[in-house]
């Protein structure tokens, strides 16, 4: 199946580079781009697109504010956030509205189009690597504050879910996950399965947010 795809970005080289990467690829088809948020958010709602390439600053309309748009439709497609900074805290909030991940501009090509591939598979684009320097980073920025109804909803996790839960938090990945705690890869996946079902969570990148925000995982910890 052929992932649709739109650009959104003001820089129209970027756009352009972006587009003829991505449209030589068998699997993926390029089917608009815009050069601002606003104009983003409508060429989104018309083309109903897979994966949406999302640039944090534009003019119009920021990548925040239009992911938000974007995003909040019945069904919506994913949003994949481009950014020039490892560290920025537009990247924080767009993984609380929802989108799926973050790549750096300067990525290589084939990162580009593993990206694309893995949030249209439904997955979040958090590499353990970018998991432990971003979410510490805005986490300290933004002390966690044990809110009660998320600890309420922690309350309904099992041990193992709960153990499986902060292991992603501080970056693991799966196989990692499955190393630490002694169990089959697939059992990891199961069980991140029901801590998102449970926590009414989109994906990981969101679980990795709830966690800090619950106070289940807190910076140096």
């Amino acid at each position: 199946m052929t992932i649709r795809v739109i650009i959104v970005d003001d820089q129209a080289m970027v756009r352009a580079g972006f587009a003829a990467l991505l449209s030589a690829q068998a699997d993926i088809d390029v089917v608009g781009e815009a050069a601002d948020g606003r104009q983003g958010v409508a060429v989104a709602r018309a083309v109903l697109p897979d994966v949406v390439l999302m640039d944090v600053r534009m003019p119009e309309l920021d990548g925040l504010a239009a992911a938000r748009e974007v995003l909040a439709v019945e069904r919506p497609p994913k949003v994949l956030m481009l950014t020039t900074f490892d560290v920025d805290d537009y990247v924080y909030e767009a993984l609380r509205a929802g989108a799926s991940g973050f790549l750096l501009k300067d990525a290589p090509p084939s990162d580009l189009i593993a990206a694309v591939r893995v949030v249209a598979g439904g997955e979040a684009l958090l590499a353990p690597s970018v998991t432990r320097r971003l979410i510490a980073e805005f986490a300290r920025q933004r002390p966690a504050v044990r809110r009660g109804e998320p600890a309420l909803r922690l309350a309904g996790l099992t041990p193992r879910e709960t153990e499986v839960l902060e292991l992603v938090a501080r970056g693991l990945s799966n196989q990692e996950i499955a190393a630490a705690l002694f169990l089959a890869e697939q059992t990891v996946k199961t069980h991140l399965g029901k801590v998102l079902a449970k926590l009414a969570l989109r994906d990981r990148a969101q679980a990795v947010v709830f966690a800090y925000e619950s106070g289940l995982v807190t910076p140096g910890t």
